[in-house]
């Protein structure tokens, strides 16, 4: 099986360009099985091809598998379903094979390819990406290995390394921006547009600097007032807010919108009505919930999520000695998903490895079943259990090392002491913790 894969990121692609290819969890199923038709249809392919979409604020990736690489193809797909021409996606995207596929998702998972060095959302959002795949009959048994070792790679980065300590999220640097233009945060009122997750983040940091006025505006008044209950915060359905948006000094918008729902007119009658008195806003949509010409006004300080890459990385530093510690821990990920996906490839079938293993598994199962099957006779009859356990591993080890001893004994001098160098690298090495 080939492994390749495809995607723009907040390293490179503008935030309008990320925009164009961001796919809401509910479209993930239709727009994975859209990916495969047309991969499968493409030059007579195989329909068993295994893909996923991975979508977030600051990256869309496509992780596809079949019998030979589709990059082109893939990109011609994306690039139609975004509506931008191949050549324009081409020079903002990345295209990755095999054990580069790895390494890639290896690092997204653990937090290093992010903007936020080390921030856990990624990972959670990684497996609800899976879970979509999965759901949508598209995840195959080549990508589902990759993403299980992602998942164990970044676990074991985060509990082994310092790499997402001091991290700084973007709901954080919005707090922390927010206080470089108001004096003191307990006074002003914050308006807080969607009921997600990056919202119910942001409100968590926001409400600890207690706010006078906490408000959830939502398209569904129910999602909005659960979250406006955890916090003593108001609702508003999101219809209204052009008429209540001058009463607020702080807005902070996070919605699944296709469409920019705070228009430059309306953030302007908004400041008339402030008589200038200045907002702070933050968009972390992608696509863009305000509009972008809204910076350009001179009451307005308006962030995306591309403008707090800057806050962020203030704390970069602190966590730049434990970087070299994860990559060291992902390199023996990616060489055991290599060495897997090599023990599955035809030369490894054709040349019998494969089936050698098996076969090594149904001998040692067999010993292993005799053995048991002896102890248990032996301990139905009253022998003492310590005696029994130690015939029992006498018994093993004699099975598994009498061709050995064989072959030792056996042949000529240069046949012995080949076997005795074969002997040495299986039985008299140390054991690797990064083994299968």
């Amino acid at each position: 099986m080939a492994v390749w894969a495809l995607g723009i990121n907040h390293h490179t692609a503008p935030l309008d360009l990320r925009g164009r290819f961001a796919f809401a969890l509910d479209q993930i199923a239709p727009t994975l099985h859209g990916l495969r038709d047309s991969l499968s249809s493409a030059s007579g392919r195989h329909p068993g091809v295994e893909t996923a979409i991975i979508s977030t604020c600051n990256r869309t990736e496509i992780y596809c598998a079949a019998e030979a690489p589709a990059l082109d193809h893939t990109l011609d797909w994306l690039a139609h379903s975004g509506g931008v021409s191949p050549a324009l996606l081409r020079s903002h995207s990345d295209s990755l094979e095999n054990s580069l596929v790895a390494r890639h998702a290896f690092r997204v998972a653990s937090g290093l390819d992010s903007m936020v060095l080390g921030e856990a959302q990624i990972l959670g959002q990684m497996k609800d990406a899976v879970r979509a795949a999965e759901g949508a009959g598209a995840l195959g048994t080549t990508l589902n290995q990759l993403f299980q070792r992602s998942f164990a790679v970044a676990k074991e980065v985060r509990t082994s390394t310092d790499i997402g300590a001091h991290s700084i999220s973007m709901a954080a640097a919005a707090v922390r921006l927010a206080g470089q233009l108001f004096e003191d945060l307990t006074k002003i009122r914050v308006l807080f547009v969607g009921a997600g997750e990056m919202i119910e983040l942001c409100t968590t940091h926001f409400a600890a600097k207690t706010p006078q006025q906490i408000t959830i505006a939502n398209r569904t008044l129910e999602r909005g007032e659960k979250l406006a209950t955890r916090f003593g915060g108001e609702v508003m359905r999101l219809a209204d807010l052009p008429d209540h948006l001058h009463e607020f000094d702080a807005v902070i918008s996070c919605t699944a919108s296709t469409l920019p729902i705070i228009g430059l007119g309306a953030v302007e009658r908004a400041l008339k009505k402030r008589r200038h008195r200045p907002i702070f806003m933050v968009d972390l949509a992608v696509p863009r919930d305000i509009e972008p010409e809204v910076k350009q006004l001179e009451d307005v300080y308006l962030y995306t999520v591309d403008d707090l890459a800057s806050v962020v990385q203030t704390a970069q530093a602190h966590r730049q000695a434990a970087v070299a510690q994860a990559e060291a821990i992902i390199d023996a990920g990616v060489q055991s998903f290599v060495h897997w996906m090599e023990l599955r490839s035809p030369a490894a079938q054709n040349g019998g490895v494969v089936p050698l293993i098996q076969q090594l598994n149904s001998q040692a199962d067999e010993w292993r079943a005799l053995e048991i099957a002896r102890a248990k006779k032996r301990l139905a009859k009253g022998e003492d259990i310590e005696t029994v356990l130690e015939a029992l591993s006498r018994g093993l080890t004699q099975k598994m090392l009498h061709g050995t001893m064989a072959e030792l004994r056996a042949g000529d001098a240069e046949a012995r002491a080949q076997t005795a160098q074969a002997v040495s690298r299986l039985f008299l090495r140390s054991h690797s913790k990064n083994g299968l």
